[in-house]
């Protein structure tokens, strides 16, 4: 959300599009001076406690970890939030530029990148502001499941995504006819896409820690001497399979599906701009698709979210298991 505000009126006052790029780094900058002195590093292993455990091979923890279903699915559900947001974070604020084209408030403009725009810095405003209120909210909800369900985390994960669709695609639809609308229906579709950012983890953190992370879905489901290894493979799998690549596959969407239909074929005859507007509109409800996706894959790992989570809590090492067996029964 920042790096939109930030980029948006630097790239505006510079008159080139570089400078947003040559500026916003200096944010990342600051968040690793902060963490460098500013944030204390807890003691590894302290929460856990339990001597009985050891690091095994690498490859040992990849076939455990494929194995673990609770695992697999919130990453392929995860996997879906990073999609969704890497396509809005790239083409939210060029749909909106040119749904204000479409609707006759602003006039065209050939080169989009050097065009004078507004729409980045209220989609940044946006995105800063749901994504503090879908993270709260996605915290307190889940905190108050949790009295009622063991599976809370992996349904609340499910409910935004689920939630997010409709409101996602309602936004695509009314920016044809309504400014105002398409952005209340962002608000509210992003703020329930962000309720997952501070869930998707305690999943693979430890619960007792409090800590709102990127991905609190997968923690407690995973032996503590395999966390930095699922934590690793999740942050991996999910950007290389969704941000990484969905904003070129929604660039590429109406190329495939509407350059061989009559109907493509009219629009660029007739209004190119139309034509622009109309092939991304499509092409961005694969969006709200896929969150429908995301959200079936928390559905089913709440499924088995309480048997991987005993499983993870009454983990014993196989050469010991004999022996802490005998000492129990003591």
């Amino acid at each position: 959300g920042l790096g939109y505000i930030v980029g948006s009126q630097v790239s505006a006052v510079a008159k080139d599009w570089h400078w947003a790029l040559r500026v916003t780094p200096a944010l990342g900058l600051i968040a690793v001076l902060l963490l460098l002195f500013v944030v204390q590093e807890p003691k590894r292993g302290a929460v856990e406690a339990r001597a009985e455990l050891h690091q095994t091979s690498w490859m040992t923890d990849l076939q455990a970890l494929s194995r673990n279903c609770s695992f697999v699915l919130s990453t392929f559900g995860f996997t879906a939030v990073a999609f969704v947001t890497g396509s809005l974070a790239l083409w939210a604020p060029t749909f909106l530029f040119r749904a204000a084209i479409f609707t006759g408030k602003k006039s065209p403009c050939v080169d989009e990148a050097h065009c004078a725009s507004s729409e980045s810095l209220i989609f940044g405003i946006i995105t800063v502001i749901t994504g503090m209120l879908g993270v709260f909210s996605g915290v307190q909800v889940s905190r108050q499941l949790r009295k009622k369900t063991p599976r809370a985390d992996p349904l609340v994960c499910a409910a935004g995504l689920l939630l997010s669709a409709p409101f996602l695609f309602l936004a695509i639809v009314f920016a044809q006819g309504s400014t105002v609308a398409t952005y209340a229906f962002i608000f509210f579709g992003e703020t329930f896409l962000s309720m997952n950012w501070a869930i998707v983890a305690d999943i693979l953190l430890v619960r007792t820690l409090n800590l709102i992370s990127i991905s609190l879905c997968v923690q407690y489901v995973v032996v503590p001497t395999r966390r930095s290894t699922a934590e690793a493979l999740q942050i991996v799998i999910s950007h290389l399979l969704g941000d990484a690549g969905s904003p070129y596959m929604i660039g590429v969407v109406p190329s495939i599906f509407l350059f061989s239909s009559q109907l493509s074929d009219s629009l660029r005859k007739t209004d190119s701009f139309l034509w622009q507007f109309r092939s991304l509109q499509l092409s961005l409800m694969l969006c709200s698709f896929i969150a429908v996706v995301g959200g079936a894959f928390f559905l089913a790992t709440a499924l088995f979210i309480e048997s991987d989570r005993s499983r993870a809590e009454n983990y014993v090492p196989i050469g010991e298991a004999c022996l802490l067996a005998l000492s129990h029964h003591k």
